[in-house]
This record gives structure tokens, C-alpha cells and sequence, in this order.
């Protein structure tokens, strides 16, 4: 009987974080999404550079897929692996996720919906890397 609770627990735990990381995926493709509206943005994704002079090299644009996999892979994860394992990915996976876009913020001059993603985006993977600190098995 107790090992059945430790197991709705632990699938419960593991629900969680996937519903968590599921959150932050739409969170940044809305935000991107908006910035392809954005008239002013869009430009300078044609020009294939930004006003603050980050240029759009397929290399950038690889480590930006790779990054963004990290939340794409961190649905799957939180759901499959065992409690160390995916104690310890949340952890790493969520505390990189809020540094990157926590420093994101200093390359230009954001906008206004971006900050407001940003505060989101942040503050959710924040709680990840909380939810997953304070898990025990």
C-alpha cells in the first residue's frame, strides 16, 4: 500500500514538471511568434541582423534550436526518468532557462511584450528548478 502512494507521488511530481515545461514551451513560441509581428523586428529578421548588431548566422540559429530543445526534451524527460535523474535535470534544465533569458534582456533594447514573456518565462523556471529542489523521493 505504501509503495503504491510513493508511486502516485512520484507520477504526480512528474506530471507537474512536464505540465511546467509544457507551460514555458508556449510561453516562448508566443513570444516569438510576436516578434515576427512585430513590423520593426521583422526587418531585421529579413536584414538577417538586429539593431544591436547580433547578426542571424545559421551557427546562431543552431544554438537557438538547441537551447529551445532543452524544454522540448525537459517534457519527455520530467515523465520518464527516475526521481535523482529527473531531480537533477529540472534543476540544471530550469536554472540555465531562467539565466539565458534573464540575460537576454541585456542584448538591446527589449520590447514591452518581451519583457513581459521575460517576467514569465523567468519566474516559471524559476519555480521548475523550486518545485524540483523541494521534491524528495
Amino acid at each position: 500500500m505504501n509503495s503504491n502512494i510513493e508511486a502516485a507521488r512520484m507520477e504526480s511530481t512528474q506530471v507537474m514538471l512536464s505540465t511546467l515545461w509544457i507551460f514555458l514551451m508556449f510561453n516562448y513560441l508566443y513570444c516569438d511568434v510576436l516578434g515576427v509581428m512585430d513590423s520593426t523586428m521583422l526587418k531585421q529578421f529579413l536584414m538577417g541582423r538586429l539593431d544591436d548588431g547580433l547578426e542571424l548566422t545559421q551557427g546562431f540559429l543552431l544554438g537557438s534550436s538547441i537551447l529551445m530543445e532543452i524544454p522540448i526534451l525537459m517534457v519527455l524527460l520530467s515523465r520518464v526518468l527516475d526521481y535523482r535523474c529527473n531531480r537533477w535535470a529540472n534543476i540544471i534544465a530550469g536554472a540555465l532557462m531562467a539565466a539565458v533569458q534573464a540575460g537576454s534582456l541585456f542584448i538591446g533594447p527589449p520590447t514591452r511584450y518581451y519583457i513581459f514573456f521575460s517576467a514569465i518565462e523567468i519566474a516559471m523556471a524559476a519555480y521548475v528548478v523550486w518545485y524540483a529542489w523541494q521534491w524528495r523521493e
